[in-house]
């Protein structure tokens, strides 16, 4: 692990061949610590997966040019719009003159289309990109856990999920990466924030993700996680059952 800002703590780890996490702890006045992660994948055509919000748009790109030359970022991609998804969008589209915003098609017609200062790459649901060696699919998962236009990243070399706010962790988000359980930190900071949709369409959607058969999990806040992503999955499903 690199400490790119001894200041703010914000620090890089790879989780994956070429696949870096980008970590910020912080402290949220009455909610205790937290942290934000956003996910860096160094090929031909480098992608960033979630901006950071636009408050922490300079300790996220100090950490990215610590890795890969700003300017060379092609795709900047997001779940859904929310600060921390896509806050600081026009800052890099402003920093990397090359790159465009890469989200799913329902979020380019409702947002981005006005939002961004540059026309989105809207993938289709199940659509490839590749980005040299790696390639990435698009899966549409509206309302999980929250936003008409979520949705996530399969990267299929490495079987890397960038699953945004699933299994979210309270904490700093040490280690890095675990392979420890996530699943029950994630339920219980659910239950004391309840920021999940309450979608009836929960359980299809999650057996959609659990078919890739992911083995690492890149949660936008906490720990990277490694092991069986689709039994983890299935088992959060049962939990939002229940």
């Amino acid at each position: 692990m690199t400490v790119t800002n001894t200041q703010s703590g914000t620090n890089v780890h790879e989780i994956a061949d070429a696949i870096y996490r980008i970590n910020t702890p912080v402290a949220i006045p009455g909610a205790g610590n937290f942290s934000f992660n956003q996910y860096l994948i160094v090929d031909e055509e480098p992608l960033l997966f979630h901006t950071g919000p636009r408050k922490m748009f300079s300790l996220v790109r100090e950490a990215v040019a610590s890795v890969v030359p700003v300017e060379h970022l092609r795709h900047i991609a997001f779940s859904h719009v929310e600060a921390d998804e896509c806050g600081s969008l026009n800052e890099w589209l402003k920093a990397a003159p090359r790159s465009a915003p890469l989200c799913g098609s329902v979020a380019a017609l409702v947002s981005i289309e006005d939002l961004a200062d540059r026309k989105p790459r809207a993938l289709a649901d199940r659509e490839i990109l590749s980005t040299g060696a790696h390639s990435v699919r698009w899966f549409d998962t509206p309302h999980l856990p929250h936003a008409w236009e979520c949705g996530f990243l399969m990267e299929e070399r490495t079987g890397t999920l960038f699953c945004g706010d699933l299994f979210t962790q309270g904490g700093t988000g040490d280690p890095p990466m675990t392979e420890s359980d996530i699943l029950g930190p994630s339920e219980a900071f659910r239950h004391a924030m309840d920021y999940f949709s309450h979608t009836t369409d929960a359980r299809a959607l999650l057996e959609k993700l659990a078919s890739t058969r992911p083995t690492t999990l890149a949660c936008m806040h906490g720990s990277a996680w490694r092991g069986d992503g689709a039994k983890l999955l299935r088992s959060l499903a049962d939990e939002l059952a229940a």
